[in-house]
């Protein structure tokens, strides 16, 4: 695949995973979208970066649990680029609640986060990826597809909502072109704003048989596996990258 003219969207691109693979990818040539919801500066950083590199980028600040926010980062990516060609939906919340205690504005706010944004964003860029006859959506669920968690049952079953939409994508458009995966991160080192995160993460590299935490630039090393040609059969696939981690 020759990627001159080709443009990826990461949702949660300021920082850690996705600040990662939007790099990863800009240095392969691709114009990125990166998009964050509140640390504009991280943001910036990332997008001066990608143009360091010699490529396009523009900074979307967008919620995207938001149905305002997700127009207007489908919007700003269209006037933009015109499309998306590859489409990285990252971006996820993983706040704690008992389900008993759980309201149900809480839950939906993860779902919309979580699933809807991933839903919103596949049904505006496929149209694109369809008429171009290349495609790549690749989702994260992280650990949570996999297991269910005390006190993140909405994380859970969102995450479990996005591997059941990515398998249908993945099947309804490959004739056209078009991939669909999910990547399943174990703990992953980065910069995280809250200490509590980054001790909890921490926390789980003792059921890694690496005994260490990933880096950002492993998870984009697959990332540019999927979007390459050479990885043009990996599909509806869920990918998991977690040192040997029992799921």
């Amino acid at each position: 695949m020759n990627s001159k003219s080709k443009t990826a969207l990461i949702t949660g691109s300021g920082k850690n995973i996705g600040r990662g693979v939007a790099l990863g990818l800009a240095k392969d040539g691709f114009d990125i979208v990166v998009n964050g919801v509140s640390n504009e500066a991280a943001v910036e950083k990332t997008v001066n970066d990608i143009k360091a590199l010699g490529v396009e980028a523009i900074g979307v600040m967008a919620d995207i649990g938001d149905p305002d926010g997700l127009s207007g980062l489908i919007k700003d990516a269209m006037d933009a680029f015109g499309g998306v060609d590859v489409l990285v939906n990252n971006a996820a919340i993983r706040p704690s609640a008992g389900f008993i205690e759980m309201s149900d504005e809480d839950w939906m706010r993860v779902m919309n986060v979580n699933f809807g944004s991933v839903h919103g964003l596949s049904k505006a860029f496929l149209p694109g990826m369809v008429e171009r006859c290349y495609g790549r959506i690749i989702n994260f669920t992280g650990m949570h597809a996999m297991r269910g968690y005390v006190g993140r049952a909405h994380v859970s079953t969102s995450k479990h909502a996005v591997w059941g939409l990515t398998k249908s994508l993945g099947r309804e458009f490959a004739a056209q072109g078009v991939t669909a995966n999910v990547i399943s991160p174990g703990p992953i080192n980065g910069d995280y704003e809250d200490a509590r995160t980054l001790d909890g993460i921490k926390a789980t590299v003792a059921q890694v048989p690496a005994n260490r935490m990933g880096e950002p630039s492993e998870i984009a090393a697959l990332v540019k596996l999927l979007v390459s040609d050479e990885g043009g059969y990996i599909n509806a696939q869920l990918l998991q990258i977690n040192g040997g981690a029992q799921t």
